[in-house]
């Protein structure tokens, strides 16, 4: 796999919920350490997505936002 974006996280599909259009995947990418994200459910199929997979979390954002209370 040859990506552009520099923020690949790899790690195991934990969980999907799914819904009518889009699933919410949880990958673990380390003990206690999660990030959830919404694919449509036909992206979730044809990726062949499925709990204990091996799954990409590819992060490709221009900004990235800091807040403290």
């Amino acid at each position: 796999m040859k990506i552009s974006a520099r923020n690949n996280l790899v790690g195991k599909v934990k969980a999907i919920e799914v819904g009518s259009v889009n699933n919410e995947v949880v990958i673990e990418l380390a003990p206690g350490v999660e990030i959830t994200s919404v694919v449509t459910k036909a992206s979730c199929e044809q990726l062949g997505l499925e709990v204990g997979g091996s799954a990409y979390a590819i992060i490709k954002a221009s900004n990235v936002m800091v807040a403290v209370d």
